[in-house]
């Protein structure tokens, strides 16, 4: 999440019912210090009300501009999947311009801005897929699984201990110190040669027979800047190889789309495996690392 918000990306968050993916991202803007705003998608939503609308004032029979809760620092679109596709395309200009446009008129969203998305890729009634183009604009992408015992049973013990209430964290950032480490991300280092190994990875998508659909040149826009997020949060003012290949599976794995006779009947998670499996036999084992 600290890649994404330090690259100024955004974030989807895959997994079944119960992972803490809305707990998490809650957690993620109390530690920051960052307003934070909930949007639980429903198949009768409307842009409106996300990104907001113009309403006659009854005082003064005025048009008074509402602005929609994506006016936050950090957005969590709660099972986005569940809205229309409509109601889901009120997030593109959001996530790509950083501004929104009510009746005419554009409003800049808030710096920093980040949306992270949840869905549950395992329900098939009342859902609406993402469209490519949405997904897309989603810089990174995790897909979490029903925890381990020690680790549930670890979960156990904390709430047994909070007694039932939700973990509460202090800021541990300042909003104008969290906005100076963003510029100061993207002003890390990158050798050509790292650039050139970023677009060899992409463009190898397109080539494999496994996969229906390769990535996006914006992919490797997404994974040049969050190499460098992830240098700077390494301690480095230059980025080397292994942060590309770190990066990779999560940059590459939710924007590949397998050929259906790999894909097969196979459940969500055992495509999830078979993509991350290509991801690193097919295409970071064979492209040669600059040094």
């Amino acid at each position: 999440m600290t890649v994404a918000l330090l690259s100024r990306g955004h974030m989807l968050i895959e997994g079944p019912p119960g992972t803490a993916k809305t707990l998490m991202a809650k957690l993620f803007a109390e530690v920051l210090g960052l307003k934070f705003k909930r949007i639980q998608m429903t198949p009768d939503m409307i842009p409106s009300d996300i990104i907001g609308a113009k309403i006659v004032d009854p005082k003064t029979g005025e048009l008074r501009t509402v602005l929609g809760p994506i006016f936050a620092n950090i957005v969590l679109i709660d099972e986005i999947n569940r809205a229309s596709p409509k109601t889901q395309s009120a997030l593109l200009e959001a996530m790509q311009e950083r501004c929104v446009t009510i009746e005419g008129d554009t409003y800049n969203l808030p710096e920093p801005f980040m949306i992270i998305a949840t869905q549950n890729p395992w329900e098939t009634e009342g859902v609406f897929p993402l469209p490519e183009t949405q997904i897309d604009r989603f810089s990174l992408a995790i897909n979490l699984d029903y925890p381990g015992l020690d680790v549930e049973l670890a979960i156990v013990a904390k709430d047994h201990e909070l007694k039932g209430l939700e973990p509460r964290f202090s800021p541990i950032i300042s909003r104008d110190d969290l906005v100076k480490a963003i510029n100061e991300a993207s002003e890390v280092h990158v050798e050509r040669k790292i650039m050139k190994y970023i677009v060899e990875i992409v463009q190898r998508t397109r080539e494999i027979p496994e996969i229906m659909l390769g990535v996006s040149p914006r992919t490797s826009v997404i994974l040049l800047r969050t190499a460098k997020a992830l240098a700077a949060i390494r301690g480095r003012k230059y980025v080397i190889p292994d942060d590309v290949k770190y990066l990779a599976p999560y940059v590459l794995w939710h924007r590949i789309r397998l050929n259906p006779r790999v894909a097969g009947y196979g459940t969500p998670r055992e495509n999830y495996a078979k993509i991350v499996n290509i991801i690193n036999e097919e295409i970071l084992r064979k492209i040669r690392v600059p040094w």
